[in-house]
């Protein structure tokens, strides 16, 4: 099993992976099926419809206006902003696509982009089916996606066939030096050959790329995140949707400037920098802007906040052990995603801000000098106290609870990497056996409470 450290992270925008980036790169690799296909020249118009979570939540997710992005030839890691929404304007008066190559299509996304309520599809709750058109209506081609969490989107034959997936993998094993598809192998591989599992991961990634190059990919990749918090913490005002929430992560930064050296400042005021800087990335991802992954839009605050936490107020910290911190923490996600699921329509927040702030606790415990059997301890300990959270965004937007949720996921992973530092790295329950259980109640779940706003606090907002 091997899922790449850029994988895990990805450069996108806002507000959600699964239901923004999934989508957008779904109807761009549409865009590219068509090009490909005998049917191209005789396409006249496309349809899209929305299944499951992603027509229960589309709206508040922005999914219709990431699908109409990614038919106007967008992606989600070089996404111009003042590009996009000029295009989107043309497109909602013109109702037209003139992708290269291809004919002219007819594509009207208030009336194009279907909503259906029913049943979701069968391979996933994220489900989405693409139809092109003829002249008189009827399709010439089409192909139904399925938006899988973090940004990672398949086709239903690819859904459907994991078996080829799991033979096309096994035939790749020999490229990689550390092949760890559990936590379990993990250790076994890091005790005999020595290395910490940031180093192993650290291999496994110079299979496909040159040391330089997987560097200069993680400097990018903490760039990106830490220019999110910055902009978070200076950007005031109220965030889209209609929910009217303010944005707080400014505010509250002010007012702990303010309390430095003064006898204001409390005990914990640490946690309170922690908990503002997981604020200000998921404002940022709230109001659309450029987010990192990790391992979803909706946990993105997570992982950046205990990073910079790290930097800012740990004694010793080094900037030197980011990299060792990022790989770390994404092999800690590629073990969830391989064995569970990172997405909130198929597992509940447990399988997005749970898996975030183990892959957290395990980057913090291993810079500050933890074992790889501490940094196991660690992600356990954190994944285990999120098990059952449900995701349940008010109005379907990422905002109530989510915002919130990144800064105490931050704060569950920062004390998780203390408590396994404290210990010798053995414990009762494996990070294997959490992630599976993970997964079960995944699947006892109601869908009410799996990114659809049918249930939990998304009924539960009182009248103003």
């Amino acid at each position: 099993m091997f899922l790449s450290v850029f994988d895990v992270f990805k450069i996108g925008v806002g507000p959600s992976s699964s239901h923004t980036m999934g989508p957008m790169t779904a109807a761009a690799d549409f865009l590219d099926l068509l090009r490909g296909s005998a049917a191209g020249p005789a396409a006249r118009a496309v349809r899209v419809t929305l299944h499951g979570s992603l027509a229960f939540t589309g709206r508040g997710h922005a999914t219709d206006r990431a699908v109409a992005l990614g038919l106007l030839g967008h992606r989600p890691a070089d996404l111009d902003g003042a590009a996009a929404e000029r295009e989107l304007a043309e497109l909602a008066e013109a109702h037209r696509l003139a992708p290269a190559g291809l004919p002219g299509l007819r594509f009207d996304p208030a009336r194009d982009i279907v909503f259906d309520y029913g049943p979701p599809l069968p391979g996933h709750a994220n489900g989405l089916v693409f139809a092109a058109l003829d002249g008189t209506g009827d399709p010439v081609l089409s192909e139904t996606y399925y938006s899988i969490g973090g940004g990672f989107v398949v086709t239903a034959a690819e859904r459907d066939a994991p078996a080829a997936a799991v033979s096309a993998a096994a035939e790749e094993v020999s490229r990689w030096p550390y092949p760890f598809a559990t936590a379990a192998a993990m250790l076994r591989m890091a005790r005999a050959s020595g290395l910490s599992v940031a180093a192993m991961k650290r291999a496994n990634e110079g299979a496909d790329r040159a040391p330089e190059a997987v560097e200069a990919g993680l400097a990018r990749v903490w760039a990106t995140m830490d220019a999110c918090i910055e902009r978070g913490l200076v950007r005031e005002g109220e965030l889209p949707g209609g929910l009217r929430v303010k944005r707080r992560a400014g505010r509250i930064r002010a007012q702990l400037e303010r309390e430095r050296g003064t006898n204001l400042a409390q005990p914990h005021v640490a946690s309170d920098w922690l908990s503002v800087y997981a604020l200000a990335v998921n404002e940022e991802n709230a109001a659309g802007g450029v987010v990192v992954t990790a391992p979803t839009n909706g946990a993105a605050g997570v992982v950046p906040a205990v990073l910079r936490y790290y930097l800012d107020h740990c004694v010793g910290a080094s900037r030197e052990r980011i990299s060792d911190f990022l790989l770390t923490a994404a092999a800690v996600g590629g073990l969830i995603k391989h064995n569970a699921s990172i997405s909130g329509a198929e597992a509940g927040c447990q399988g997005e801000v749970g898996s975030a702030a183990a892959m957290a606790a395990a980057g913090l415990c291993a810079v500050l000098g933890g074992t790889p059997e501490q940094v196991e301890n660690a992600a356990e300990i954190a994944l285990e106290h999120h098990l059952g959270m449900t995701c349940d965004p008010v109005a379907g937007l990422v905002q109530v609870p989510c915002i919130e949720r990144n800064g105490i996921g931050a704060i569950k992973a920062v004390a998780a990497a203390s408590l396994a530092l404290r210990g010798d790295g053995s414990h009762v329950m494996p990070l294997d056996n959490c992630i599976e259980a993970m997964r079960q109640t995944g699947l006892e779940m109601s869908h009410k409470f799996k990114e659809t706003s049918l249930g939990g606090l998304a009924v539960n907002l009182p009248e103003c």
